[in-house]
């Protein structure tokens, strides 16, 4: 019967941590559109004047082509968006979509799901 009582409990417990992470809008950020894209890709990156985005299908990645003709990469890292300013759009294609290389060890390379182009 103990082991019962510990196993409602603890049960209860991930219930509640499960709700709280929820609550907080802990992970499963995704990005919502291209006006959001482009909003984010301004506030991530100074200077940076958006022109026009591209989302993954999974709302994980994004492009967004700036006034300059330079591109941010966009990805979601948690529930935050992070980005990075390209000079030029170094990318793959691939079967999953678009594998962008930013040249940044520490950002790695960004798939951008169900993107054939750019």
């Amino acid at each position: 019967m103990d082991k019962l009582y510990v196993f409602a409990g603890s049960l209860a417990a991930i219930l509640v941590l499960a709700l709280a992470a929820r609550l907080l809008r802990l992970g499963g950020g995704h990005i919502a559109g291209e006006a959001d894209a482009m909003t984010a890709a301004e506030d991530i990156l100074p200077g940076f004047e958006a022109e026009r985005a591209a989302i993954g299908s999974d709302g994980q990645a994004a492009l967004v082509r700036g006034r300059d003709g330079s591109v941010a990469v966009l990805k979601m890292h948690g529930a935050r968006v992070a980005g990075r300013r390209l000079s030029r759009l170094d990318a793959e294609p691939l079967p999953e979509g678009l594998r962008v290389r930013t040249g940044d060890a520490r950002f790695g390379a960004v798939l951008v799901r169900g993107l054939t182009g750019f």
